[in-house]
């Protein structure tokens, strides 16, 4: 064969290979990508219980359309080595499968702008714009795209050293972040969640009134309330006695709850004809909106007293430390309850907490009848997975609000929205995907508008019930 022959055919094999690459470009995607992103999408776009900003929602995409396209890619490798090649077998069924999704997730994104605008309606909110979509799409796109680059790049480097190395050095890399990467992350974030609770806002005054705690006259220094004590006490001014101790007023817990008996005798807590031990959420925060409520309730005639038991969101609190507010809760009632065995004149007790508050309040009680027998009246606000004890009890929980939704049953389960307002519509629960979506809405609950999602108001205090 001549040299030009041999040319020839060697461009012809270059150009049929080139034809091959291309035709290879223009196919549809492979059958597990299609899924995957089908699958991610779709269950992203379901109904949730509170509007989003697009970000948020190309987030839950983007993360929910990651993990499928892992499963489908763990399961394709599983398939080859078993001997199976799904996407030869059924090649045909690729465009039409590739069609058919598509069909499927533009329906479901029409759905979801026609319920996030149901949602913006009931709330009173302005409805999403025209610009939403848009960046929904490359939100995602771009989330899903990094998350595949750097699944291509573990893959790369584990077939180029070995899988026996790779296993070996990502067993080693994953002991050293437990023992050493997890700790110094932990250690940071408690440093940093400690350094804003002890930084003083300029813009909270002192108290001056003997009948708050952190004044002058006070025990309890301001600096030691917490960023939330010091909000509670130097709020909108109201009659009510205003007591709070923070982690830092005394070294250990029995001598927080004795210092905060020793501030309700100073102020004059015990005088007052009613008195509410009121649980603080994990960081610490006592809402205003209940103050004021409690204050118009009794007339002023009321003390407030709560005890800090952590400085660290609620989330966070919840889910590493809950016991440290069943524990905080128990203490404080129980000497409040023995104190008052004490008195000539006993105030009437009562017990508030709203969302992880109102865990550790409801875990101050064995049962319905001990809460009833123990207390005047209780008040739950927002109480996670709205589960209390309801015999003398009142319960405000919101249907929008993802905190009285949440928790691991709601993977198989239904949630309990026994005697919650219904505020907005209600999504229908679905398995698996509606402990997804609410937990996306547990990031927004407290930007919702006022008296929806996590957001309750002055009825806190006035729906107090009566002994």
């Amino acid at each position: 064969m001549t040299d030009s022959a041999l040319a020839t055919a060697h461009d012809r094999r270059r150009w049929t290979a080139g034809l091959h690459q291309a035709v290879r470009l223009v196919l549809p995607p492979r059958i597990g990508t299609t899924l995957g992103i089908g699958i991610g999408a779709l269950a992203s776009l379901a109904p949730g219980l509170l509007p989003r900003t697009p970000s948020v929602q190309a987030v839950l995409t983007g993360l929910l359309t990651a993990s499928a396209l892992g499963v489908a890619g763990v399961l394709r490798v599983v398939a080859r080595r078993s001997g199976i090649d799904i996407d030869q077998h059924l090649r045909r069924v690729r465009l039409p499968l590739l069609i058919a999704i598509s069909a499927l997730v533009m329906g479901a994104a029409a759905n979801a702008d026609h319920w996030q605008n149901r949602l913006r309606a009931a709330m009173g909110t302005p409805p999403i714009t025209a610009d939403y979509w848009l960046r929904w799409a490359l939100g995602a796109g771009l989330i899903v795209g990094l998350f595949a680059g750097a699944a291509r790049s573990i893959a790369w480097t584990l077939r180029r050293l070995g899988w026996a190395r790779g296993a070996s050095l990502t067993a080693v890399g994953a002991i050293v972040l437990y023992l050493a990467g997890v700790p110094a992350a932990v250690g940071w974030r408690n440093s940093v969640y400690a350094g804003a609770d002890a930084a003083l806002d300029p813009a909270l005054v002192q108290p001056l009134s003997h009948t708050e705690s952190g004044s002058t006259a006070s025990a309890v220094s301001w600096s030691s309330l917490g960023a939330e004590g010091r909000k509670f006490v130097s709020g909108a001014p109201v009659r009510a006695v205003r007591v709070y101790v923070g982690l830092a007023s005394a070294p250990d817990l029995d001598s927080r709850v004795a210092l905060a008996i020793r501030e309700l005798e100073r102020s004059g807590g015990f005088t007052r004809s009613h008195l509410v031990v009121t649980v603080p959420t994990g960081s610490g925060w006592i809402d205003a909106n209940a103050v004021a409520g409690f204050d118009q309730r009794f007339d002023g005639d009321v003390a407030l007293v709560g005890l800090q038991y952590s400085y660290l969101p609620s989330w966070a609190t919840f889910v590493f430390g809950r016991d440290a507010a069943v524990t905080a809760a128990r203490h404080l009632f129980t000497a409040v309850e023995n104190h008052l065995q004490r008195l000539t004149h006993k105030p009437k007790l009562y017990v508030y907490g709203q969302s992880l508050g109102a865990l550790g309040g409801n875990a101050v009680f064995a049962d319905d009848t001990e809460q009833d027998r123990r207390t005047c009246a209780a008040l739950w606000a927002g109480p996670p997975a709205n589960r209390v004890h309801r015999a003398g009890a009142t319960v405000l929980a919101n249907t929008s609000d993802p905190v009285i939704h949440w928790s691991l049953t709601l993977l198989w389960r239904a949630p309990d929205l026994t005697g919650a307002r219904v505020d907005a519509p209600v999504p229908q629960w679905l398995p698996l995907i509606s402990f997804a979506q609410t937990t996306a809405d547990l990031l927004g609950a407290l930007d919702a508008a006022p008296g929806h999602g996590h957001r309750y108001g002055s009825d806190q205090g006035t729906a107090m019930g009566r002994c």
